[in-house]
């Protein structure tokens, strides 16, 4: 039982691991895009 635990502990550690080396890698930057919307306002 203690193995099981083990393990899943190290997969855990492993997918946290990957997971911020793949946000650092820079996969995860979106596309910058302007944009521009005319604004109405309402003043009497």
């Amino acid at each position: 039982m203690g193995r099981i635990i083990r393990f899943l502990l190290l997969l855990i550690v492993l997918g946290a691991l990957g997971l911020i080396g793949y946000s650092y890698s820079g996969y995860l930057v979106p596309d910058q895009v302007t944009v521009t919307n005319p604004v109405d306002l309402d003043v009497d």
